[in-house]
């Protein structure tokens, strides 16, 4: 479990195919002897186990492996080394919750319609993928590349979203323009009110 608050910003620094699946060495500013084998680490929204862990010239570093359900559903796909992604290690119990609740179960790949600034700041059109809309609330809480973000409306399957400069600073996001894809995990709580809407018809 995670809360979309970004802690480092990694960037894949090799990648191995492995028959079905791609085995990833992601720099980072975490200890490397804090990572436990086994530890579930957002990855740009994806919540990937680290098998591997280490030090090479003073820099840190983790391993894990993408599979094929990863690479079908978010934008890791896409992942070359040299990408930078937003990482989040799993939530403990007394940790401050300032984001939302996370699963890191990335729903799909939302695209960027458009971007415009201003006084730092960052609004962002974006279009949501088939099925998805319905989940997505005005001033509700969506995840988007493993960041807690707040929607800012919503019209039909596009929605929008207005980033401060210290988010723009601390994640992947003043990389981001238009025609760039970016990963989304709708809020649990608008999945399961839906659900138990549909039950009851």
């Amino acid at each position: 479990m995670f809360t979309g608050l970004v802690s480092d910003i990694g960037r894949i620094v090799a990648i191995e195919p492995r028959g079905e699946l791609f085995r990833m060495r992601i720099a980072c500013g975490y200890d490397s002897g804090t990572i436990a084998l086994g530890a579930s680490i957002a990855c740009s929204g994806p919540c990937l186990t680290a098998v591997a862990r280490g030090t090479d010239g003073g820099q840190n570093w983790f391993e894990v492996d993408v599979g094929a359900e990863t690479l079908a559903r978010a934008s890791a796909r896409g992942w070359r080394v040299g990408t930078r992604l937003n990482l989040e290690r799993s939530l403990k119990i007394g940790d401050e919750l300032g984001g939302h609740l996370v699963s890191g179960h990335v729903d799909g790949v939302a695209s960027i319609v458009a971007r415009r600034d201003y006084d730092g700041m960052a609004h962002f059109d974006i279009r949501a993928p088939r099925g998805l809309s319905k989940f997505i609330a005005e001033k509700g809480s969506v995840s988007l590349d493993g960041t807690s973000l707040t929607v800012n409306g919503v019209e039909g399957d596009m929605f929008s979203i207005l980033l401060i400069p210290h988010t723009l600073a601390v994640t992947t996001w003043g990389e981001r323009g238009s025609g760039d894809e970016v990963n989304i995990e709708v809020d649990q709580m608008a999945r399961y009110a839906a659900r138990l809407a549909e039950a009851k018809v």
